[in-house]
Protein backbone atom coordinates (compact mmCIF):
# COMPACT_ATOMS: atom_id res chain seq x y z
CA UNK A 1 0.00 0.00 0.00
CA UNK A 2 1.51 3.31 -1.05
CA UNK A 3 -0.30 6.61 -0.72
CA UNK A 4 0.54 10.25 -0.15
CA UNK A 5 -1.61 12.22 2.26
CA UNK A 6 -0.86 15.72 3.50
CA UNK A 7 -1.98 16.60 7.02
CA UNK A 8 -4.41 19.52 7.14
CA UNK A 9 -5.49 20.85 10.55
CA UNK A 10 -9.22 20.78 11.19
CA UNK A 11 -11.56 21.96 13.93
CA UNK A 12 -15.00 20.55 14.71
CA UNK A 13 -17.63 20.99 17.37
CA UNK A 14 -20.51 18.95 18.75
CA UNK A 15 -23.02 21.17 20.52
CA UNK A 16 -25.36 19.40 22.92
CA UNK A 17 -28.29 21.56 23.96
CA UNK A 18 -30.64 21.16 26.93
CA UNK A 19 -34.20 21.87 25.79
CA UNK A 20 -36.62 23.57 28.18
CA UNK A 21 -40.17 24.85 28.02
CA UNK A 22 -39.85 28.60 27.45
CA UNK A 23 -42.68 29.27 29.88
CA UNK A 24 -42.06 26.91 32.78
CA UNK A 25 -38.45 25.83 32.32
CA UNK A 26 -39.41 22.15 32.52
CA UNK A 27 -37.51 19.65 30.39
CA UNK A 28 -39.29 19.40 27.04
CA UNK A 29 -39.08 16.75 24.30
CA UNK A 30 -39.26 18.44 20.91
CA UNK A 31 -42.22 17.76 18.62
CA UNK A 32 -42.31 20.27 15.76
CA UNK A 33 -38.67 21.30 15.97
CA UNK A 34 -37.30 19.40 12.98
CA UNK A 35 -40.07 20.59 10.63
CA UNK A 36 -39.40 24.16 11.71
CA UNK A 37 -35.64 23.70 11.41
CA UNK A 38 -35.97 22.26 7.91
CA UNK A 39 -38.07 25.25 6.87
CA UNK A 40 -35.52 27.67 8.34
CA UNK A 41 -32.71 25.92 6.46
CA UNK A 42 -34.59 25.94 3.18
CA UNK A 43 -35.39 29.65 3.50
CA UNK A 44 -31.65 30.28 3.73
CA UNK A 45 -30.94 28.05 0.76
CA UNK A 46 -29.37 25.26 2.83
CA UNK A 47 -30.14 21.79 1.50
CA UNK A 48 -31.33 19.37 4.16
CA UNK A 49 -32.31 15.73 4.29
CA UNK A 50 -34.40 14.44 7.21
CA UNK A 51 -33.75 11.00 8.67
CA UNK A 52 -36.07 8.86 10.76
CA UNK A 53 -36.21 6.17 13.42
CA UNK A 54 -39.40 4.37 14.31
CA UNK A 55 -41.31 6.55 11.88
CA UNK A 56 -40.26 9.75 13.65
CA UNK A 57 -37.82 12.39 12.43
CA UNK A 58 -34.68 12.41 14.58
CA UNK A 59 -32.41 14.69 12.59
CA UNK A 60 -31.49 16.66 9.49
CA UNK A 61 -28.37 16.17 7.42
CA UNK A 62 -27.07 19.41 5.92
CA UNK A 63 -23.71 20.36 4.39
CA UNK A 64 -22.73 22.61 7.34
CA UNK A 65 -23.85 20.25 10.11
CA UNK A 66 -25.77 17.19 11.21
CA UNK A 67 -28.63 18.48 13.37
CA UNK A 68 -30.06 15.71 15.49
CA UNK A 69 -30.54 14.37 18.98
CA UNK A 70 -28.31 12.86 21.60
CA UNK A 71 -30.02 10.20 23.74
CA UNK A 72 -33.42 11.86 24.12
CA UNK A 73 -35.86 14.18 22.38
CA UNK A 74 -35.12 16.64 25.20
CA UNK A 75 -31.42 16.90 24.28
CA UNK A 76 -30.37 18.28 20.90
CA UNK A 77 -27.01 17.57 19.29
CA UNK A 78 -25.58 19.51 16.37
CA UNK A 79 -22.31 18.19 14.92
CA UNK A 80 -20.61 20.80 12.75
CA UNK A 81 -18.74 19.79 9.63
CA UNK A 82 -15.00 20.29 10.21
CA UNK A 83 -13.55 23.66 9.25
CA UNK A 84 -9.97 24.50 8.31
CA UNK A 85 -7.82 24.96 11.40
CA UNK A 86 -4.76 27.12 11.92
CA UNK A 87 -4.86 30.93 12.10
CA UNK A 88 -8.45 32.15 11.77
CA UNK A 89 -9.84 28.65 12.23
CA UNK A 90 -11.61 29.49 15.47
CA UNK A 91 -13.38 32.40 13.78
CA UNK A 92 -14.56 30.05 11.04
CA UNK A 93 -15.76 27.62 13.69
CA UNK A 94 -17.51 30.37 15.64
CA UNK A 95 -19.30 31.65 12.54
CA UNK A 96 -20.60 28.17 11.79
CA UNK A 97 -21.55 27.44 15.41
CA UNK A 98 -23.40 30.71 15.91
CA UNK A 99 -25.30 30.23 12.63
CA UNK A 100 -26.40 26.76 13.75
CA UNK A 101 -27.35 27.98 17.22
CA UNK A 102 -29.43 30.78 15.71
CA UNK A 103 -31.30 28.29 13.50
CA UNK A 104 -31.90 26.02 16.50
CA UNK A 105 -33.26 28.80 18.71
CA UNK A 106 -35.49 30.07 15.92
CA UNK A 107 -36.86 26.58 15.22
CA UNK A 108 -37.49 25.78 18.89
CA UNK A 109 -40.11 28.52 18.98
CA UNK A 110 -42.40 26.09 17.15
CA UNK A 111 -42.41 24.02 20.34
CA UNK A 112 -42.48 26.99 22.70
CA UNK A 113 -39.00 25.94 23.80
CA UNK A 114 -35.55 27.33 24.42
CA UNK A 115 -32.03 26.12 25.24
CA UNK A 116 -30.64 26.37 28.76
CA UNK A 117 -27.04 27.30 29.39
CA UNK A 118 -26.55 24.23 31.53
CA UNK A 119 -24.83 20.87 31.17
CA UNK A 120 -27.73 19.09 32.87
CA UNK A 121 -31.37 20.04 33.24
CA UNK A 122 -31.81 21.18 36.87
CA UNK A 123 -35.18 19.56 37.60
CA UNK A 124 -35.61 16.73 35.09
CA UNK A 125 -36.09 13.24 36.53
CA UNK A 126 -34.77 9.89 35.33
CA UNK A 127 -37.70 7.57 36.02
CA UNK A 128 -38.81 4.74 33.74
CA UNK A 129 -41.92 6.51 32.43
CA UNK A 130 -39.93 9.58 31.36
CA UNK A 131 -37.18 7.46 29.85
CA UNK A 132 -39.68 5.46 27.79
CA UNK A 133 -41.33 8.64 26.58
CA UNK A 134 -38.29 10.64 25.49
CA UNK A 135 -35.51 8.16 24.64
CA UNK A 136 -34.52 8.12 20.97
CA UNK A 137 -35.38 4.61 19.61
CA UNK A 138 -31.88 3.66 18.46
CA UNK A 139 -31.18 -0.07 18.05
CA UNK A 140 -27.93 0.17 20.00
CA UNK A 141 -29.73 1.21 23.19
CA UNK A 142 -31.47 -2.15 23.40
CA UNK A 143 -28.09 -3.90 23.46
CA UNK A 144 -26.74 -1.50 26.07
CA UNK A 145 -29.74 -1.87 28.39
CA UNK A 146 -30.88 -5.45 27.92
CA UNK A 147 -27.67 -7.30 27.14
CA UNK A 148 -24.87 -5.28 28.70
CA UNK A 149 -26.96 -4.11 31.66
CA UNK A 150 -26.10 -0.42 31.40
CA UNK A 151 -28.28 2.00 33.37
CA UNK A 152 -28.79 4.06 30.25
CA UNK A 153 -31.63 6.06 31.80
CA UNK A 154 -29.16 7.83 34.11
CA UNK A 155 -28.41 10.27 31.31
CA UNK A 156 -31.98 10.99 30.22
CA UNK A 157 -32.12 14.25 32.20
CA UNK A 158 -30.34 16.04 29.35
CA UNK A 159 -26.71 15.82 30.39
CA UNK A 160 -24.90 17.93 27.82
CA UNK A 161 -21.33 18.69 26.81
CA UNK A 162 -19.63 21.11 24.46
CA UNK A 163 -17.47 18.68 22.50
CA UNK A 164 -14.36 20.19 20.93
CA UNK A 165 -12.88 18.11 18.10
CA UNK A 166 -9.29 18.95 17.18
CA UNK A 167 -7.29 17.15 14.51
CA UNK A 168 -3.76 15.95 15.19
CA UNK A 169 -1.09 14.35 12.98
CA UNK A 170 -0.92 10.57 13.30
CA UNK A 171 2.58 10.77 14.81
CA UNK A 172 1.24 12.94 17.65
CA UNK A 173 -2.07 11.14 18.21
CA UNK A 174 -1.21 9.20 21.37
CA UNK A 175 0.69 12.06 22.98
CA UNK A 176 -2.29 14.29 22.26
CA UNK A 177 -4.69 11.77 23.78
CA UNK A 178 -2.54 11.45 26.91
CA UNK A 179 -2.47 15.24 27.28
CA UNK A 180 -6.22 15.58 26.74
CA UNK A 181 -7.04 12.84 29.28
CA UNK A 182 -4.57 13.91 31.94
CA UNK A 183 -5.31 17.65 31.75
CA UNK A 184 -9.09 17.15 31.56
CA UNK A 185 -9.59 18.42 35.16
CA UNK A 186 -8.85 21.93 33.87
CA UNK A 187 -11.59 21.77 31.24
CA UNK A 188 -14.02 20.21 33.70
CA UNK A 189 -13.51 23.01 36.24
CA UNK A 190 -13.41 25.95 33.80
CA UNK A 191 -16.62 24.86 32.03
CA UNK A 192 -18.48 23.35 35.01
CA UNK A 193 -22.22 23.99 34.63
CA UNK A 194 -24.37 21.34 36.34
CA UNK A 195 -24.69 22.05 40.09
CA UNK A 196 -28.40 21.08 40.32
CA UNK A 197 -29.86 17.61 39.81
CA UNK A 198 -33.49 16.50 40.18
CA UNK A 199 -34.44 19.80 41.81
CA UNK A 200 -31.74 20.03 44.46
CA UNK A 201 -28.10 21.01 44.83
CA UNK A 202 -25.96 18.06 43.77
CA UNK A 203 -22.88 18.93 45.83
CA UNK A 204 -20.82 19.04 42.63
CA UNK A 205 -20.01 21.91 40.28
CA UNK A 206 -19.94 19.50 37.31
CA UNK A 207 -22.36 16.81 38.40
CA UNK A 208 -22.79 15.64 34.79
CA UNK A 209 -19.42 13.91 34.97
CA UNK A 210 -20.72 11.51 37.64
CA UNK A 211 -22.81 9.89 34.90
CA UNK A 212 -20.42 7.18 33.77
CA UNK A 213 -19.96 5.22 37.03
CA UNK A 214 -23.74 5.30 37.47
CA UNK A 215 -24.23 3.86 34.00
CA UNK A 216 -21.45 1.26 34.06
CA UNK A 217 -21.11 0.12 37.69
CA UNK A 218 -24.08 -2.31 37.39
CA UNK A 219 -23.01 -3.49 33.92
CA UNK A 220 -22.76 -7.18 33.10
CA UNK A 221 -19.14 -6.86 31.97
CA UNK A 222 -16.63 -5.24 34.36
CA UNK A 223 -14.55 -4.06 31.41
CA UNK A 224 -17.26 -1.54 30.50
CA UNK A 225 -16.64 0.31 33.76
CA UNK A 226 -12.88 0.09 33.27
CA UNK A 227 -13.13 1.89 29.94
CA UNK A 228 -14.53 5.01 31.59
CA UNK A 229 -11.90 5.17 34.36
CA UNK A 230 -8.66 7.11 34.30
CA UNK A 231 -5.99 4.74 32.95
CA UNK A 232 -3.28 3.51 35.30
CA UNK A 233 -0.57 4.97 33.07
CA UNK A 234 -0.23 6.95 29.84
CA UNK A 235 -0.50 5.07 26.57
CA UNK A 236 2.77 4.26 24.77
CA UNK A 237 1.49 4.12 21.18
CA UNK A 238 -1.59 3.22 19.16
CA UNK A 239 -1.02 -0.51 19.67
CA UNK A 240 -0.95 -0.03 23.43
CA UNK A 241 -4.10 2.11 23.36
CA UNK A 242 -6.09 -0.35 21.25
CA UNK A 243 -4.93 -3.27 23.40
CA UNK A 244 -6.30 -1.41 26.44
CA UNK A 245 -9.61 -0.77 24.67
CA UNK A 246 -10.02 -4.06 22.77
CA UNK A 247 -7.89 -6.61 24.64
CA UNK A 248 -8.44 -9.12 27.47
CA UNK A 249 -10.78 -7.90 30.19
CA UNK A 250 -13.08 -6.18 27.71
CA UNK A 251 -16.06 -7.49 25.71
CA UNK A 252 -16.76 -6.28 22.19
CA UNK A 253 -19.94 -4.39 21.56
CA UNK A 254 -22.35 -5.55 18.87
CA UNK A 255 -20.81 -5.47 15.40
CA UNK A 256 -22.45 -4.37 12.14
CA UNK A 257 -23.52 -7.01 9.66
CA UNK A 258 -22.26 -4.83 6.78
CA UNK A 259 -19.48 -2.21 6.72
CA UNK A 260 -20.79 0.90 8.48
CA UNK A 261 -19.68 3.82 10.64
CA UNK A 262 -23.22 4.40 11.97
CA UNK A 263 -22.60 3.08 15.46
CA UNK A 264 -25.95 4.16 16.91
CA UNK A 265 -28.56 3.02 14.41
CA UNK A 266 -27.20 0.23 12.20
CA UNK A 267 -28.37 -3.36 12.93
CA UNK A 268 -25.72 -5.36 14.78
CA UNK A 269 -24.95 -8.90 15.87
CA UNK A 270 -23.49 -10.01 19.21
CA UNK A 271 -20.61 -12.52 18.96
CA UNK A 272 -21.36 -15.66 20.96
CA UNK A 273 -19.29 -16.20 24.09
CA UNK A 274 -18.64 -12.47 24.66
CA UNK A 275 -15.08 -12.24 23.26
CA UNK A 276 -12.91 -9.17 23.37
CA UNK A 277 -12.55 -7.55 19.95
CA UNK A 278 -8.91 -8.64 19.69
CA UNK A 279 -9.87 -12.34 19.98
CA UNK A 280 -12.74 -11.85 17.54
CA UNK A 281 -10.47 -10.24 14.94
CA UNK A 282 -7.98 -13.12 15.22
CA UNK A 283 -10.64 -15.68 14.23
CA UNK A 284 -11.58 -16.73 10.70
CA UNK A 285 -15.30 -16.48 11.54
CA UNK A 286 -17.45 -16.22 14.64
CA UNK A 287 -21.01 -17.34 15.48
CA UNK A 288 -23.23 -14.44 16.48
CA UNK A 289 -26.84 -13.50 17.08
CA UNK A 290 -28.67 -10.50 15.65
CA UNK A 291 -29.70 -8.03 18.31
CA UNK A 292 -32.86 -6.94 16.49
CA UNK A 293 -34.34 -10.36 15.60
CA UNK A 294 -32.39 -12.87 17.72
CA UNK A 295 -31.60 -14.90 14.60
CA UNK A 296 -28.18 -16.61 14.36
CA UNK A 297 -25.55 -15.11 12.06
CA UNK A 298 -21.96 -15.89 11.20
CA UNK A 299 -19.62 -12.92 11.31
CA UNK A 300 -16.46 -12.86 9.24
CA UNK A 301 -14.01 -10.42 10.87
CA UNK A 302 -12.86 -7.58 8.62
CA UNK A 303 -10.97 -4.32 8.97
CA UNK A 304 -14.22 -2.37 9.23
CA UNK A 305 -14.98 -4.02 12.58
CA UNK A 306 -11.77 -2.52 13.98
CA UNK A 307 -12.55 1.00 12.79
CA UNK A 308 -16.24 0.77 13.75
CA UNK A 309 -15.39 -0.11 17.36
CA UNK A 310 -13.36 3.04 18.10
CA UNK A 311 -16.29 4.56 20.01
CA UNK A 312 -16.09 1.91 22.74
CA UNK A 313 -14.53 3.92 25.58
CA UNK A 314 -15.80 6.80 27.71
CA UNK A 315 -12.74 8.65 28.99
CA UNK A 316 -12.75 12.44 29.31
CA UNK A 317 -11.22 12.52 25.83
CA UNK A 318 -11.45 10.13 22.89
CA UNK A 319 -9.17 9.41 19.98
CA UNK A 320 -11.28 9.28 16.82
CA UNK A 321 -10.17 8.67 13.25
CA UNK A 322 -11.15 7.79 9.70
CA UNK A 323 -9.00 5.58 7.44
CA UNK A 324 -9.37 7.01 3.95
CA UNK A 325 -7.52 4.15 2.22
CA UNK A 326 -8.80 1.18 4.25
CA UNK A 327 -6.20 -1.53 4.92
CA UNK A 328 -6.90 -5.23 5.08
CA UNK A 329 -7.50 -6.89 8.42
CA UNK A 330 -4.25 -8.80 8.00
CA UNK A 331 -2.34 -5.53 7.63
CA UNK A 332 -3.95 -4.18 10.81
CA UNK A 333 -3.16 -7.29 12.84
CA UNK A 334 0.47 -7.43 11.68
CA UNK A 335 0.97 -3.72 12.36
CA UNK A 336 -0.62 -4.11 15.80
CA UNK A 337 2.16 -6.52 16.79
CA UNK A 338 4.96 -3.95 16.25
CA UNK A 339 5.81 -0.94 18.35
CA UNK A 340 4.76 2.02 16.23
CA UNK A 341 3.35 -0.30 13.59
CA UNK A 342 -0.15 1.14 13.67
CA UNK A 343 1.22 4.67 13.38
CA UNK A 344 3.01 3.66 10.19
CA UNK A 345 -0.10 1.95 8.84
CA UNK A 346 -2.41 4.84 9.75
CA UNK A 347 -0.13 7.30 7.96
CA UNK A 348 -0.11 5.16 4.82
CA UNK A 349 -3.91 4.92 4.99
CA UNK A 350 -4.38 8.68 5.23
CA UNK A 351 -5.88 8.55 8.70
CA UNK A 352 -7.18 11.86 10.00
CA UNK A 353 -7.19 11.36 13.79
CA UNK A 354 -8.72 13.92 16.09
CA UNK A 355 -9.22 14.37 19.80
CA UNK A 356 -12.81 14.56 21.00
CA UNK A 357 -13.01 16.43 24.31
CA UNK A 358 -15.74 15.18 26.65
CA UNK A 359 -15.03 17.11 29.86
CA UNK A 360 -16.29 20.67 29.21
CA UNK A 361 -19.95 21.06 30.08
CA UNK A 362 -22.36 22.77 27.70
CA UNK A 363 -22.41 26.54 28.10
CA UNK A 364 -23.93 29.33 26.04
CA UNK A 365 -24.10 33.09 26.33
CA UNK A 366 -26.91 34.02 28.71
CA UNK A 367 -28.13 37.18 30.43
CA UNK A 368 -26.23 36.39 33.59
CA UNK A 369 -22.89 35.88 31.82
CA UNK A 370 -23.36 38.95 29.66
CA UNK A 371 -24.06 41.10 32.71
CA UNK A 372 -21.20 39.74 34.79
CA UNK A 373 -18.46 39.11 32.22
CA UNK A 374 -19.31 41.34 29.27
CA UNK A 375 -19.57 40.88 25.55
CA UNK A 376 -16.16 39.36 24.73
CA UNK A 377 -16.54 36.48 27.19
CA UNK A 378 -20.16 35.93 26.13
CA UNK A 379 -19.30 35.79 22.46
CA UNK A 380 -16.38 33.42 23.04
CA UNK A 381 -18.12 30.87 25.29
CA UNK A 382 -19.41 28.58 22.53
CA UNK A 383 -16.00 27.89 20.98
CA UNK A 384 -13.86 28.45 24.08
CA UNK A 385 -13.43 24.68 24.71
CA UNK A 386 -12.20 24.37 21.13
CA UNK A 387 -9.78 27.27 21.66
CA UNK A 388 -8.48 25.67 24.85
CA UNK A 389 -7.91 22.28 23.24
CA UNK A 390 -6.54 23.64 19.96
CA UNK A 391 -4.03 25.85 21.74
CA UNK A 392 -2.98 23.10 24.10
CA UNK A 393 -2.44 20.52 21.35
CA UNK A 394 -0.57 23.08 19.24
CA UNK A 395 1.80 23.44 22.21
CA UNK A 396 2.13 19.68 22.64
CA UNK A 397 5.76 19.46 23.76
CA UNK A 398 5.17 21.89 26.62
CA UNK A 399 1.91 20.16 27.52
CA UNK A 400 3.76 16.84 27.79
CA UNK A 401 6.32 18.47 30.07
CA UNK A 402 3.47 19.65 32.29
CA UNK A 403 2.28 16.04 32.59
CA UNK A 404 5.71 15.03 33.81
CA UNK A 405 5.85 17.91 36.30
CA UNK A 406 2.56 16.87 37.87
CA UNK A 407 2.94 13.10 37.33
CA UNK A 408 0.25 10.98 35.71
CA UNK A 409 -1.14 9.87 39.07
CA UNK A 410 -1.19 13.41 40.44
CA UNK A 411 -3.25 14.69 37.54
CA UNK A 412 -5.68 11.81 37.86
CA UNK A 413 -6.18 12.72 41.52
CA UNK A 414 -7.40 16.20 40.51
CA UNK A 415 -10.38 14.90 38.54
CA UNK A 416 -12.69 14.40 41.55
CA UNK A 417 -12.00 17.83 43.14
CA UNK A 418 -12.42 19.44 39.71
CA UNK A 419 -15.91 17.94 39.50
CA UNK A 420 -16.87 18.65 43.09
CA UNK A 421 -15.21 21.97 43.90
CA UNK A 422 -14.12 23.34 40.56
CA UNK A 423 -12.08 26.54 40.77
CA UNK A 424 -12.53 26.67 44.55
CA UNK A 425 -9.91 23.91 44.85
CA UNK A 426 -6.43 25.41 44.98
CA UNK A 427 -4.70 22.60 43.10
CA UNK A 428 -7.32 22.57 40.36
CA UNK A 429 -7.17 26.35 39.97
CA UNK A 430 -3.37 26.23 39.68
CA UNK A 431 -3.66 23.58 36.97
CA UNK A 432 -6.24 25.70 35.13
CA UNK A 433 -3.85 28.65 35.13
CA UNK A 434 -1.01 26.56 33.70
CA UNK A 435 -3.21 24.92 31.07
CA UNK A 436 -4.64 28.28 29.97
CA UNK A 437 -1.14 29.74 29.68
CA UNK A 438 -0.03 26.83 27.48
CA UNK A 439 -3.15 27.11 25.32
CA UNK A 440 -2.67 30.85 24.91
CA UNK A 441 0.92 30.33 23.79
CA UNK A 442 -0.21 27.68 21.31
CA UNK A 443 -2.72 29.93 19.54
CA UNK A 444 -2.04 32.54 16.90
CA UNK A 445 -2.14 36.01 18.53
CA UNK A 446 -5.29 36.93 16.59
CA UNK A 447 -7.11 33.85 17.94
CA UNK A 448 -6.36 34.25 21.64
CA UNK A 449 -9.49 36.29 22.35
CA UNK A 450 -11.48 33.06 22.03
CA UNK A 451 -10.11 32.16 25.48
CA UNK A 452 -11.88 35.16 27.02
CA UNK A 453 -14.54 33.00 28.71
CA UNK A 454 -12.25 30.58 30.60
CA UNK A 455 -9.84 33.42 31.41
CA UNK A 456 -12.68 35.31 33.05
CA UNK A 457 -13.73 32.20 34.96
CA UNK A 458 -10.18 31.77 36.24
CA UNK A 459 -9.74 35.45 37.13
CA UNK A 460 -12.93 35.54 39.19
CA UNK A 461 -12.85 31.97 40.49
CA UNK A 462 -16.50 31.66 39.46
CA UNK A 463 -17.69 29.22 36.83
CA UNK A 464 -21.10 28.99 35.18
CA UNK A 465 -21.99 26.47 37.89
CA UNK A 466 -21.44 29.11 40.58
CA UNK A 467 -23.62 31.61 38.75
CA UNK A 468 -26.40 29.05 38.16
CA UNK A 469 -26.28 28.00 41.80
CA UNK A 470 -26.51 31.64 42.89
CA UNK A 471 -29.66 32.09 40.80
CA UNK A 472 -31.16 28.88 42.16
CA UNK A 473 -30.45 29.72 45.80
CA UNK A 474 -31.68 33.30 45.51
CA UNK A 475 -35.07 32.18 44.16
CA UNK A 476 -37.84 31.28 46.57
CA UNK A 477 -40.24 28.36 46.55
CA UNK A 478 -40.37 24.93 44.99
CA UNK A 479 -38.07 23.76 42.17
CA UNK A 480 -40.71 24.68 39.59
CA UNK A 481 -40.70 28.28 40.80
CA UNK A 482 -36.93 28.41 40.88
CA UNK A 483 -36.81 27.24 37.28
CA UNK A 484 -38.56 30.43 36.21
CA UNK A 485 -35.69 32.40 37.75
CA UNK A 486 -33.24 30.14 35.96
CA UNK A 487 -35.02 30.81 32.65
CA UNK A 488 -34.74 34.56 33.11
CA UNK A 489 -31.00 34.45 33.76
CA UNK A 490 -29.72 31.32 32.01
CA UNK A 491 -31.67 30.73 28.80
CA UNK A 492 -29.27 30.79 25.86
CA UNK A 493 -29.24 34.14 24.09
CA UNK A 494 -29.76 34.36 20.36
CA UNK A 495 -26.39 35.25 18.79
CA UNK A 496 -27.85 38.54 17.49
CA UNK A 497 -28.72 39.57 21.04
CA UNK A 498 -25.06 39.93 21.99
CA UNK A 499 -23.68 43.43 22.03
CA UNK A 500 -21.31 44.04 19.17
CA UNK A 501 -23.18 41.76 16.76
CA UNK A 502 -22.46 42.71 13.17
CA UNK A 503 -25.74 44.10 11.75
CA UNK A 504 -24.62 43.04 8.27
CA UNK A 505 -24.90 39.40 9.46
CA UNK A 506 -28.32 39.78 11.06
CA UNK A 507 -30.54 36.73 10.84
CA UNK A 508 -33.46 39.10 10.31
CA UNK A 509 -31.87 40.48 7.15
CA UNK A 510 -31.19 36.93 5.88
CA UNK A 511 -34.79 35.86 6.19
Amino acid sequence: MAASFVYRPRLGLEMEMVVADAGSGASLPVRDYFDALAEAKRRRGVACEPYYLGGRCVGLSTPPADCGLDNGFNLLETALAPVEGGPGGLQRLADAAHAELADTLDALRADGACVLSASQHPTCGRDAEWYGRVCVPRPIYRELREYRGWHHWEGIDAKAQNGANTSVPVRDAIRALNVAVALAPAGIALFANSPIESGRAAGYKENRMRLWPRVFAPARFPGDLRLCRYPARPFRDLADFFHWMFGPGTVTRGLPLEPSDDYKSVPTALPEGDPCLLDFLRAERWPARRMDTGRPEELVPHAGHFEYSQIGQFLDARLRYKLHAPPSLDEIMRAWERDGGLEELFERCGADPYIEARGPGAAFADADLLEEAGDEAARSVLVAPSALQAGLLANLDEACRLLRDYTWEGLGALREPAMRLGLAHEGVRTLCAEVLALARDGLDAADRHWLAYPEFMLATGRSAADRLLDTWNAAAGAPEARMRAVLARHAALHPDALRGADPRKSRVSET
